[in-house]
C-alpha cells in the first residue's frame, strides 16, 4: 500500500489513517476484511509500529473498524461505520469518496457588508452558493457558501455551482484548490440555531429544531480569504470530540449520518 508523502507539520499516523479509511471507503477493504497486523504493515511501509498502532486506533475510535482480541483488526460494517472524521481539511476534502453533493441555489452576486467583511473584502460584493450533502440519498446538512469575487471567478462556468439540481461528488474546496488556489487552513466556530423552514424541508426535521451550525473560513497559506462556508446538521448526525493536551489543542468532528 502506498502512502503519499508527507506535508510539512503533517504526522505520518494521520496520513496513514487518511489512506486506511479512503481504503476502506473505496471499498478496496470490504467489510469484514482483516486488516494487516501492526508489524506487517510496519514492515510493508517503512513507519514504526507505534505508527501504526495509533492509525488503527484512530479507525476504530471512528467506527470504521473493530478489533477482535486475538484475532486482529476488521473493517466494519458498511451500515455501521459512517462517522466521518473532521481533523483536517484534507479530512473535508475527502467527503468526496462517499457523499454527494446536490447544488440548490447556483453561484449569485449578493450584497452582503457582514460576509464581506469577513471575507476581508473592501467591496460589499460577494457571490454565493447553496447546496446540499447527502450519503446513501439522505441529506444530512444544508451549506451556504460565499466566495470572494475574484474566487468565484475561477470556477464560474463549472457545471456543478450553476446547474440547480445536479449531483456529483465534488467539494467546494476541491474545486477552489484545483483552480490554482492552495488551501491552508480552516478556522471553525460551532454554535446552535432553529431550524427556518427551508432547513426543514431539506433535512426532513420539524420547523424550530435544533441544528449544529458550524462555520468555516478557509484561508490560503498566507492567510487569505478563500471561502466562508456556513452548514447546518441534525445533531443526531453530528458529533464533535476533542482532544486536549498541555500547551496545545486539537480539534475534530465527526459527521454520523
Amino acid at each position: 500500500m502506498d502512502v503519499q508523502p508527507r506535508r510539512p507539520g503533517q504526522s505520518s499516523y494521520r496520513l496513514l489513517t487518511q489512506r486506511l479509511r479512503e481504503r476502506i471507503f473505496q471499498g478496496e477493504f470490504p467489510e469484514g476484511t482483516k486488516l494487516p497486523t501492526e508489524q506487517s504493515l510496519a514492515e510493508d511501509l517503512g513507519l514504526s509500529r507505534q505508527t501504526i498502532r495509533r492509525a488503527y486506533q484512530e479507525l476504530v475510535a471512528e467506527g470504521s473498524v473493530y478489533r477482535v482480541q486475538g484475532s486482529g483488526t476488521f473493517v466494519a460494517p458498511g451500515g455501521a461505520r459512517y462517522r466521518r472524521p473532521f481533523g483536517s481539511v484534507d479530512d473535508l476534502m475527502n467527503l468526496q469518496l462517499d457523499t454527494d453533493f446536490e447544488l440548490v441555489d447556483p453561484l449569485t452576486d449578493r450584497i452582503d457588508r457582514d460576509v464581506a467583511d469577513r471575507l476581508g473584502l473592501e467591496a460589499s460584493h460577494v457571490v454565493s452558493l447553496t447546496f446540499q450533502r447527502l450519503h446513501r440519498g439522505e441529506p444530512f446538512c444544508r451549506t451556504r457558501v460565499h466566495l470572494p469575487p475574484a474566487i468565484a471567478a475561477k470556477v464560474a462556468d463549472v457545471p456543478e455551482l450553476t446547474d440547480p439540481g445536479v449531483h456529483s461528488k465534488t467539494t467546494i474546496i476541491s474545486l477552489i484548490e484545483l483552480h490554482g488556489n492552495d488551501i491552508g487552513e480552516a478556522e471553525q466556530v460551532i454554535s446552535a440555531v432553529a431550524a427556518d423552514a427551508e432547513d426543514a424541508s431539506a433535512l426532513g426535521c420539524p420547523l424550530g429544531s435544533p441544528l449544529l451550525h458550524i462555520e468555516r473560513l478557509y484561508t490560503d497559506r498566507v492567510g487569505r480569504a478563500l471561502e466562508l462556508a456556513v452548514s447546518d446538521f441534525i445533531p443526531a448526525h453530528y458529533a464533535h470530540r476533542s482532544r486536549l493536551g498541555r500547551g496545545s489543542t486539537s480539534s475534530r468532528g465527526d459527521t454520523t449520518p
